[in-house]
């Protein structure tokens, strides 16, 4: 597996916006999306602020042939599908969904064979909506008003849409992108909680390191913007619920005072290419190489895995493989995107393990969270990190470090956005499953 693996488009979304420029603008300047969650009514839970997708009109992402489809899409799919298209526009790709004609005219030729193009998504556990479900249930009921299982399958169902399931599939976020523009490579959905996103990445890594694939969509995308979901995340009592009345630090990660985190919907598609394939079509200024993966498990016996084993180890596991194969040093890394949740037990995991990677130097190099500014957005959250430090590579600048003012010992604290040499940046994210994921990513010199 010797092919150069380049990020040559970027597709973050997110509360701080749609596409990389707000998203960029929104990183540098510290900005918070965080704020009373307008989704539904959160009066009866204990957090009641979230990072929410600001509106928008799914119509606009998709060509008029899949319009129709849109109709059986959930907000985690309609995510993706705008994310994929941000990033193959971004990547100056001529597929399906990018050609204003939907790829009908005679002469259409996209940028690649569409058999060379893949697809790896991550996914979450996507919620039905509550409208339709009542609906359904409602005519369910007994005469005393219980509910009726037998009555649920005779009548109830009959009032659900007869696609309605396709709707709440995990695997649609990636059948909807490959649809649109017409990927006909390899393909996957990967379901492992706040991993998910970067095991994408890392299989699409895989798969066009090994020639299967000359470019990939990936990364993943989430919504926990929906009772039943965020209903799941009290029951965890990870929410904060310290901060309904001023949203703005109520993610504190790596901060001594952390009290937990708050739910949001987003994520990021990136366009991983071969860089051969990527500089015979005439790329000029990719955002970064990925030099290097790495993946583990944790496992914490004590509490039957619900915690995570406090002392980091699977952290350095993941992050020694991906440095390993990076063929780099832990003192050659310049920035860190981390996971950084704000759950107090998580991050100091988390803590502990990169300063058993970094020692002493870990205080001098900048952490930055996402989460801090847009919520736990789940499956896709790795995707938005990824695209983040790609532009962080590109631009030659440290994204801001916001509501740490007590720092774990080992960290440091607040910092503004600011210049920088940066010649390498690792990514790391954990799942609450227990997955560990980390990436390293090297400025592209042209």
């Amino acid at each position: 597996m010797t092919r150069s693996v380049v990020v040559s488009g970027v597709g973050p979304v997110s509360g701080l916006g749609l596409g990389m420029d707000p998203t960029w603008e929104g990183v540098c300047a510290g900005r918070s999306a965080i704020a009373r969650i307008q989704a539904f009514d959160p009066s009866g839970f204990g957090c009641q602020v979230g990072g929410e997708v600001e509106a928008y009109k799914i119509g606009k992402f998709v060509p008029k042939s899949h319009r129709k489809a849109t109709k059986v899409m959930a907000r985690d799919i309609e995510l993706a599908v705008i994310a994929a298209d941000f990033a193959a526009r971004d990547a100056q790709l001529l597929t399906k969904g990018t050609d204003p004609d939907g790829g009908k005219n005679g002469e259409f030729k996209p940028t690649y064979d569409p058999a060379r193009v893949g697809c790896h998504i991550g996914a979450g556990l996507i919620a039905a909506d509550l409208t339709e479900l009542t609906g359904a249930l409602i005519e369910a009921r007994k005469d005393d008003g219980d509910f009726d299982i037998h009555k649920w399958g005779s009548e109830g169902m009959q009032h659900l849409t007869p696609l309605w399931l396709l709707k709440y599939l995990p695997n649609m976020l990636a059948c909807h992108v490959t649809i649109i523009h017409d990927n006909q490579g390899p393909s996957n959905t990967i379901t492992c909680g706040e991993a998910s996103a970067m095991l994408s990445i890392g299989e699409s890594l895989r798969v066009i390191q090994r020639d299967k694939a000359d470019l990939c969509f990936c990364g993943g995308a989430e919504s926990k913007m929906n009772p039943m979901v965020y209903y799941r995340q009290e029951l965890t009592g990870r929410l904060t619920s310290e901060s309904n009345a001023d949203p703005g630090p109520a993610v504190r990660p790596y901060d001594q005072s952390a009290a937990g985190m708050v739910a949001g919907d987003g994520g990021g598609i990136v366009m991983l290419e071969a860089e051969e394939t990527f500089d015979a079509r005439g790329g000029e200024n990719a955002y970064a190489l990925v030099v290097g993966f790495g993946a583990s498990q944790s496992v914490h016996r004590e509490s039957k895995n619900a915690q995570p084993d406090p002392a980091g180890r699977a952290v350095v596991t993941s992050v020694s493989a991906a440095l390993r194969e990076a063929g780099i040093g832990a003192d050659q890394v310049d920035l860190v995107v981390g996971f950084g949740c704000g759950v107090p037990s998580w991050d100091r995991a988390e803590a502990n393990g990169l300063k058993a990677v970094f020692g002493d130097r870990l205080a001098d190099v900048p952490v930055v969270s996402l989460r801090a500014m847009v919520g736990n957005c789940g499956a896709g959250g790795g995707g938005l990190d990824i695209a983040v430090a790609a532009k962080a590579l590109r631009e030659q600048k440290v994204p801001a470090v916001v509501n740490r003012d007590a720092p774990i010992e080992g960290l440091a604290g607040s910092a503004s956005s600011r210049d920088a040499e940066l010649r390498h940046a690792l990514v790391f994210n954990m799942g609450f499953g227990g997955q560990n994921t980390a990436m390293v990513l090297k400025r592209f010199e042209v």
